[in-house]
């Protein structure tokens, strides 16, 4: 059955009609090679360099401050590698979260590989960071903290701010991966207080493929890639530039009216937040009540699978999913969930819900409507649920 409700745009979101028009040129008739000298090599440099500039007017930063990447993860890896390696003379330790993306986590276990220390920090049971454990896990050899802006499943915004007050206090450089949070909630990198922020298109309306990496000026970072001088001879490679010129248009469209736009997407998930739990039984919020993504639903339905929810809400024509898009063909429950406290078998009834500015209310209703008869249906063939009942 074809998809009538998205409700994954924590995934991916649609590419805007505006960007793609932006783009057309450079797929066509605009092909020439950013590094090239004549005029049709100067036009594609010349749209790559106004997008820094659109990407650096949206954060709050500097355009020579810009490295475009091929995806978050990318500059996730980065910031993360380069940063380790840049510093290494100095110290071998690293500050993360339980619950980062597997961009970050896998990437630090690699670095655990190669003899850095990583610790990562515990959370609440709204998967919330406390500063106060980020500066009581400082040693004289750490170089790094990255902690992600606001998480991808469960949507708890965490306090980077303070963190970032922390970290410059302890002359610790501090990277936050804000993938999820562009175009959801104000992003500014000199109030955040974050050296390097990742970044990426595909999640606020613009193409897959591309991204970008925030480094500080000043900062130290070693080169990604080795080759050419693009990028300022950083990360190597012919630029993307159709994505690039995406990219610059996306995050200004999804910057420019935050609050407005928040509001709308905030009213659809309290609602759901709302119904949901009000007319099915033994289901959980998970994440910050109040401290959350405008967009992110997530919630734990008891005595049943999400792989089944998910198969069954498709077949009504809603896409949703069950955590992170990176990890859905995994068996296993979510780590984040895990580490918020749910034991396992909670956890793997999970089900995210992602609104994005295209949602209606009346889409709500009808997911809210889909879901009371498919829990309904499931728990009905669910041993652990007649089990329960009749304790």
């Amino acid at each position: 059955m074809s998809t009538e409700i998205y409700l994954d745009n924590s995934a991916t979101t649609k590419l805007k009609p505006e960007v793609l028009a932006e783009m057309m040129p450079y797929l066509t008739e605009q092909y020439g090679n950013p590094s090239s000298i004549y005029s049709l090599g100067r036009e594609s440099k010349r749209a790559i360099e106004a997008a820094r500039d659109q990407v650096a007017a949206a954060i709050g930063a500097k355009s020579r401050e810009i490295y475009f990447t091929g995806c978050g993860s990318e500059a996730d890896n980065w910031a993360i590698r380069g940063t380790a390696y840049a510093h290494r003379n100095k110290g071998n330790h690293i500050i993360s979260t339980q619950i980062e993306h597997h961009a970050v986590l896998h990437t630090l276990a690699a670095l655990e590989k190669e003899g850095f220390l990583v610790t990562y920090l515990p959370v609440d049971e709204y998967g919330m960071v406390n500063p106060a454990d980020v500066e009581a896990a400082i040693t004289e050899d750490t170089i790094l903290i990255t902690v992600m802006m606001a998480n991808n499943e469960i949507g708890t915004i965490q306090p980077i701010a303070e963190i970032g007050e922390i970290a410059k206090a302890h002359k610790v450089l501090f990277h936050t991966d804000a993938v999820q949070a562009i175009g959801a909630a104000p992003v500014d990198v000199a109030a955040l207080g974050v050296d390097m922020l990742s970044l990426s298109a595909h999640k606020f309306g613009g193409p897959k493929g591309v991204g970008a990496l925030y480094i500080r000026s000043g900062v130290k970072v070693d080169t990604f890639l080795y080759g050419g001088g693009q990028e300022s001879g950083r990360r190597a490679g012919t630029e993307n530039v159709p994505g690039i010129v995406g990219l610059g248009k996306a995050i200004t469209l999804a910057t420019a009216d935050i609050p407005g736009k928040a509001a709308k997407i905030s009213a659809m998930r309290d609602k759901l937040i709302a119904e949901i739990p009000a007319r099915i039984p033994d289901v959980r919020l998970n994440g910050h009540p109040t401290k959350r993504l405008p967009g992110n639903v997530n919630f734990c339905f008891q005595y049943i699978e999400g792989e089944s929810l998910l198969l069954s809400l498709d077949f009504k024509g809603i896409a949703a999913s069950s955590g992170s898009a990176c990890t859905s063909g995994s068996l296993d429950p979510s780590h984040v969930l895990l580490a918020i406290g749910l034991p396992h078998e909670i956890a793997h009834g999970s089900l995210r819900l992602s609104i994005g500015e295209d949602n209606t209310m009346e889409e709500m209703d009808a997911t809210v409507a889909a879901l009371v008869e498919i829990v309904q249906r499931l728990r009905e063939m669910s041993p652990l649920y007649h089990a329960q009942a009749h304790k």
